[in-house]
Order: structure tokens, then sequence, then C-alpha cells
């Protein structure tokens, strides 16, 4: 059975960082775009950066450039997203997608897979 699992979420002060985690199991990522999108309450939600395996390509959100860094570790099968200098406003929800393809980080969201989420808290 094909499955994402985030992992990393939790509380931190602003300025801080946390590293969230996408392990799959039941397939391999290197054929595809792997993403994370964010939903905080009442708001809809966002993608926030993707890493196409093939080739290592990555796109940002502009809010995130600079201070996110999505990468990849392929003998683990795990993708991560290093997340520094947090705001209140990263607040939210973060899952982990995957696509064939990443057209954007816009594209995120409607990506076909993705799992159940880890909550990310940033305190003033």
């Amino acid at each position: 059975e094909a499955k994402i699992v985030e992992s990393g979420g939790g509380l931190v002060q602003a300025g801080g960082s946390l590293r969230l985690s996408c392990a799959a199991s039941g397939f391999t990522f290197d054929r595809y775009a792997v993403g994370w999108f964010r939903q905080a309450p009442g708001k809809e939600r966002e993608g926030v950066a993707c890493i196409t395996i093939r080739d290592s390509s990555t796109q940002y959100m502009d809010s995130v450039k600079d201070r996110f860094t999505i990468s990849t570790d392929s003998a683990k099968n795990t993708v991560y997203l290093q997340m520094d200098s947090l705001k209140p406003e990263d607040t939210a929800v973060y899952h982990c997608a995957v696509d064939p393809f990443c057209y954007g980080v816009e594209s995120i969201p409607d990506f076909g897979s993705w799992g159940q989420g880890s909550q990310v808290t940033v305190s003033s």
C-alpha cells in the first residue's frame, strides 16, 4: 500500500527553526515531484515548495524564499522541508503531496496524493 507520512512539526518561537520530513512507503519518490502545502484555520490551502526528484529542481512561494529549503534523501526515500526564521504567519498544518510534475507552487494543493499533515505553530 502506498503511503505518505509527515513528521517533525511542533511549537517554536518566532525566529526559530523546524524540519519537516515526508517519508514514502510502498513506492519511491524518484519518478515524481514532491511538494508541501499548508492550510491555516479559516484560510485556503497554499503551496509552499516543491522539488522534482528527477532533476532536483525546486520552486518556492515568495514569502518563504530564503527561509525554507526543500531537499531529498533518495537513500531514505524522504523529502525534507527545512524551515528557518519562522514567523507566526507560518502557523498551519503542513501536508506533503506527490504528483508526476510540479507546475508551480500554486498546483501543489491539487497534487494527487498527500499525507495527513503535521502541525506547525509559531509563537510571537
